[in-house]
């Protein structure tokens, strides 16, 4: 989105040690899973004019987390409930398909018609509302937390 948007000087703040050392090549990638999110976001880094990258330590990022825990807690009504699956796998959630050009890995993560996303999605992009009335409620009531941009569904936050 910042390369869209014409933003051609980024700074980028994590913390975690390991992944900033990786981007600054002070440390290599060893794990071969890792390294096609690497080049990605190397490539990724390389259209920018300037890019600035510091580790900051979860022990100084503590409004950053308090903001991020405001952020998810204001998003659910008194009354609601959400399931947060914990996955010990790592996936690019941000594009559907992705083809890097040093590597012979193919991403492609197929969209379910049953899937939670596909109503918020043709709402957004089209208007269309479910048929049943519950659920069009529910679509209209969710959708202002979303935004569809580019073929990508983004959970909107405060960051």
């Amino acid at each position: 989105m910042a390369i869209n948007m014409g933003i051609t000087a980024l700074e980028i703040f994590g913390d975690s040690k390991l992944i900033i050392n990786q981007l600054l090549i002070e440390y290599e990638v060893k794990k071969d899973d890792l390294i096609p999110y690497f080049r990605l976001a190397t490539q990724l880094l390389q259209e920018f004019e300037t890019v600035t990258l510091e580790h900051v330590p979860r022990k100084e990022n503590q409004m950053a987390d308090a903001l991020a825990n405001l952020a998810s807690s204001m998003t659910l009504g008194e009354d609601e409930a959400a399931d947060v699956p914990v996955c010990q796998r790592w996936v690019i959630p941000l594009v559907t398909e992705i083809l890097l050009d040093d590597t012979n890995v193919i991403s492609v993560l197929p969209v379910d018609v049953e899937e939670w996303r596909q109503p918020l999605i043709d709402y957004l992009e089209h208007g269309k509302l479910p048929d049943d009335p519950k659920h069009h409620s529910e679509i209209r009531r969710r959708a202002p937390r979303f935004l569809y941009y580019k073929e990508t569904l983004y959970r909107r936050s405060f960051e």
